[in-house]
């Protein structure tokens, strides 16, 4: 068993690929990746290949921009622009179904650690949680508001289950979260994060920003929330990238942490299953992979990647991940050099 060090992040492999890949779901003991692009079709690649070569689905599907994308052995499950939803089957690359899920551009989609629900966001500002074998409709969440305080239209960016399974996570662009129970459908808590989101009453009478990822700790105690923090000009994402981390349940802050060296939007957060650190990758014009220290949020080691990450997906052991984004998709590794034992070792001390 190999242990994870953020410490010795390294970039193993990088590859071109045509447009912008949005998000990546890979098959659990393989290097197999699908991701959704912006050429509004699902491709499947063998990124531990010596020459990757990513494959479209040739049949008929999206008409926009594949933004949302989760897969167990069989089937891969897509979410689009378009505001459907489209069920493969992973082997012969062919719909086995389509939902009009939503009738805005669905923003993200996730599933349920033991792969039984899909959640599904929207621009219509709505979540759904539909059975994955069925595609039957199980519960509609509602609780974000169509415009932002300043009566422009608001985006609902962010969703992520907890890995206990129990709860699901809602984040908008006004830095409104929301956690629910799976279970009922119901409400459970909220959430505020308005250092995400920046509004130019003069300049451009416009607002960017937003909370574009959560992810909850293994534990299911902590939640994180992702975005850039306050924004100079408008038009573009000039800001410092910004994670909060919360104790949902207490309703307290725990953490607020920006970084101006590498800066933009973080797109996407994960936790270290040991509970020792977090990982957040995204960008603006350039790409970025950080690791905090999750009891502190201090700063444990970063890589400036080569491309705006979209959405990374980690390996089996967590001591790897898959990120893809504008034209390239990048393999990391951070493997500890202490050999097997009965408990993982402690981090090495911060970095910085």
């Amino acid at each position: 068993m190999s242990w994870s060090d953020p410490t010795k992040l390294k970039r193993v492999k990088e590859f071109g690929i045509s447009g912008i890949a949005f998000c990546v779901a890979r098959t659990s003991g393989t290097g197999q990746l699908f991701f959704g692009n912006s050429d509004f079709k699902v491709y499947e690649v063998d990124a531990l290949a010596e020459t990757p070569a990513p494959a479209a689905f040739e049949a008929e599907g999206h008409q926009s921009y594949v933004t949302g994308i989760v897969s167990n052995q069989k089937t891969v499950v897509s979410g689009s622009y378009d505001g459907n939803l489209i069920w493969w089957d992973a082997q012969s690359k062919k719909p086995t179904r389509s939902i009009k899920a939503h009738d805005r551009w669905i923003r993200k989609i996730s599933a349920s650690p033991d792969g039984s629900v899909v959640a599904s966001i929207a621009d219509d500002m709505v979540g759904k949680l539909w059975d994955a074998e069925s595609g039957q409709l199980i519960h509609t969440l509602q609780d974000h508001q169509l415009e932002t305080p300043n009566h422009y239209p608001s985006m609902l960016y962010a969703v992520a289950f907890s890995p206990d399974g129990k709860w699901l996570a809602t984040a908008d662009k006004v830095g409104h979260i929301v956690i629910w129970e799976v279970a009922s459908g119901k409400k459970a808590a909220q959430l505020e994060a308005p250092g995400m989101y920046t509004w130019d009453p003069r300049a451009r009478r416009h607002s960017i920003g937003g909370v574009r990822s959560v992810a909850f700790s293994h534990d299911s105690q902590r939640l994180a929330a992702g975005g850039i923090g306050h924004i100079g000009n408008i038009d573009h994402l000039g800001g410092p990238s910004r994670v909060e981390v919360f104790d949902w349940q207490k309703g307290e802050r725990i953490h607020e942490i920006e970084d101006t060296k590498l800066q933009g939007l973080v797109e996407r957060l994960e936790f270290d299953p040991q509970g020792n650190w977090l990982v957040a990758a995204g960008g603006d014009n350039g790409g970025f992979v950080t690791f905090y220290r999750a009891e502190t949020g201090k700063l444990i080691h970063q890589d400036k990647a080569p491309m705006h990450v979209h959405e990374f997906v980690m390996n089996d052991d967590s001591t790897g991940l898959f990120a893809v984004g504008h034209g390239r998709i990048a393999h990391y590794e951070f493997k500890s050099d202490y050999p097997p034992g009965p408990a993982e070792p402690p981090l090495p001390e911060d970095v910085a």
